[in-house]
């Protein structure tokens, strides 16, 4: 049987969850407060955003490993 995938419907409760606030947590995805905070009031996430959180969801990534790709981006930037 496969895995229910976590849902990204509704991203404030998902970084509520995390006890992070809004600067904290989006920085994990490279995006910044106020973006954060567009998204959170139901703008829609772009696509490699939301690839991204769902992995990191369904613990196919970790921290370690969203700060390792955010440094890659950010050398690469």
């Amino acid at each position: 049987m496969a895995k229910a995938k976590a849902s990204l419907s509704n991203v404030r409760n998902i970084r509520q969850s995390t006890g992070l606030n809004q600067s904290v947590f989006w920085s994990k995805f490279g995006v910044t407060q106020s973006a954060g905070s567009r998204y959170e009031s139901d703008r829609s996430l772009p696509a490699p955003l939301k690839l991204l959180m769902q992995a990191w969801l369904d613990k196919v990534i970790d921290d370690e490993m969203l700060a390792k790709l955010a440094a890659k981006v950010a050398k690469a930037g």
